[in-house]
């Protein structure tokens, strides 16, 4: 087996010739020449290589002028100095360097000039400084690019990380969007989770949701007023780093983990139904991170994180708003204007100004102290997120929109118009027309609002497979199911109490018909819903008749 290395190689002569071998044995073994054994034999070490002389280029005469012009920049004006280009345009008109690329002299000067400097000495080499770091006093954020498969689409998020200088203890959220609400909810996630707040700086590079404006090259900042409410409630002193690439090297630390996080948990890139699904697994995974190591320190994160943890200061007490509060005009499309996108709320609505809570990862809508719509957040720019319930009462006076609207559309992709809905209201406009099909699909639509989702459908299916292409009929159908539910085991009846009336379902049904057919047709309320409404104050426990209501 021939050597792997020249210095193999040596030791291997050295060896056969310790055994006795002569010079010419070891050649024919080994295959070497007499020079190869000769130098062996005088040293362990082989010799090193001899460096190949310089290729020469193009540039190699131009190289004299294009280093005395570097010089002249040493002394000249900041916004006078030579730049490659410049430098490239002279050699051009002075000294006709037609064959050279502006490529060359590009690479030349930006090797080149930082050498001339150090020669100089007007500038230091770049050199970085080991920092220690007090236990409880420092802490660095900074938000990261990644990219998931959100619900099979690929989609770009922000990972917000709020990592303890000394233990290195870190905590991480994602988000769709880095904004200003993302900011502060990671905030408060990341105490709550520390249970704490770092007594001294908290380092922070050029933010957008605390940073307003950036004052020249220097460290001053004007930052944004709820920014400063928000610091000055968790008792943050923040401390702003230079702007730029230099400026990423002083919180070195939390830049680094949010790359190691990255490639340690988010390779292959995750596959995930919601951003809420993702979040509880970086929970864990920042547990699971407790038990690493950082370089050579002989304790772990988690170890010197349960001293650090006794020497933050406290979490605030009173509570701080971490949502944006705005105040949109609902249109005469029952829809309000968010960041650029529309969100749904009941048409009743139209005209009003409400109150917006707007989060990172939703909005909540109110009107008159009272919550009116809830929606997921949209990230992208002119989007729409429309509930189909906000216009039933709309669609119960113009039936024939309902085909075409976006709000059934979206309902369908949701899947919350599931193919049960379909296939009751197809059965419902060949028996009753079109109109009055699609008056009784909204009728069943207004029951989502009084009973739980999959028992409605259940009771669809079964007024569909007995024909009864009712809204009353689901309604008993549905209510029927949801009994079931509530009582696991069947037993004896209830005792009916004392002085209430008890009616069964049929004769409540043809009660409340007869009493809607003595009302104007205008204040007349969906058969449906009175049904239930009627069933709910006669059954036990069910809630009280209010002023204004059916007898």
């Amino acid at each position: 087996m021939q050597p792997k290395s020249k210095v193999e190689l040596h030791a291997a002569i050295r060896r056969d010739s310790r055994a006795g071998l002569s010079i010419r044995a070891i050649q024919s073994k080994h295959n070497v020449g007499f020079r190869t054994v000769e130098k062996a034999l005088a040293s362990v070490w082989p010799e090193p290589r001899k460096p190949l002389p310089p290729r020469p280029s193009r540039l190699d005469p131009f190289k004299p002028p294009i280093d005395q012009m570097i010089r002249v920049d040493l002394d000249a004006p900041p916004k006078q100095r030579h730049t490659a280009k410049r430098i490239f345009d002279r050699l051009l008109e002075e000294h006709g360097a037609v064959k050279v690329s502006y490529g060359m002299v590009r690479d030349y000067v930006a090797k080149r000039r930082p050498q001339i400097r150090l020669e100089a000495d007007r500038a230091p080499a770049e050199v970085f400084i080991k920092q220690s770091h007090r236990p409880g006093a420092e802490a660095e954020v900074d938000f990261g690019d990644v990219w998931i498969h959100l619900a099979g689409e690929l989609t770009r998020c922000y990972l917000f990380s709020f990592r303890l200088s000394w233990s290195g203890k870190a905590v991480h959220r994602m988000f769709l969007t880095c904004s200003q609400e993302a900011f502060f909810e990671g905030h408060v996630h990341a105490m709550s989770v520390l249970g704490g707040v770092p007594t001294g700086k908290v380092r922070y590079d050029y933010l957008k949701p605390a940073v307003a404006r950036v004052l020249g090259f220097s460290r001053a900042r004007v930052e944004s007023e709820r920014w400063v409410a928000f610091r000055s409630w968790a008792g943050i002193d923040a401390f702003y780093c230079r702007p730029g690439l230099v400026g990423a090297h002083e919180k070195g630390g939390v830049e680094g983990q949010i790359g190691w996080f990255r490639r340690n948990h988010l390779v292959p890139v995750p596959d995930v139904a919601s951003i809420s699904e993702l979040n509880e697994l970086i929970d864990q995974w920042d547990v699971k991170d407790e038990q690493r190591r950082i370089r050579m320190r002989p304790q772990t994160i988690g170890e010197r994180f349960a001293h650090e943890r006794t020497l933050l200061a406290p979490l605030p007490v009173e509570p701080f708003e971490i949502g944006r509060l705005l105040t949109p005009r609902v249109n005469m499309h029952g829809q309000i204007s968010v960041r650029t996108n529309r969100y749904s709320v009941p048409i009743g609505l139209a005209g009003h100004q409400v109150r917006v809570m707007l989060f990172a990862s939703h909005l909540v809508v109110y009107h008159k102290g009272v919550e009116v719509a809830r929606h997921e957040r949209l990230i992208a720019k002119g989007g729409a997120r429309l509930e189909l319930d906000h216009y039933l009462e709309a669609l119960a006076h113009k039936p024939g929109a309902l085909p075409g609207a976006t709000a059934l559309e979206q309902a369908r992709a949701a899947g919350t118009f599931t193919a049960v809905h379909e296939a009751w209201w197809a059965a419902a406009r060949r028996k009753h027309g079109d109109a009055d099909g699609t008056r009784a699909l909204i009728e069943v639509l207004l029951l989502h609002r009084h009973m739980e989702h999959r028992h409605v459908v259940a009771g669809m299916e079964a007024a569909l497979k007995v024909g009864a292409l009712t809204a009353d009929a689901v309604a008993l159908e549905a209510r029927k199911i949801a009994q079931a539910d509530d009582s696991p085991e069947p037993g004896p009846p209830p005792p009916r109490p004392e002085g209430l009336a008890w009616l069964d379902e049929p004769a409540v049904v043809s009660l409340t018909t007869r009493r809607l057919a003595q009302l104007p047709p205008d204040t007349r309320p969906l058969p449906s819903v009175a049904v239930y409404d009627e069933l709910l104050r006669r059954r036990p426990g069910g809630r009280p008749a209010s002023e204004g209501e059916l007898p």
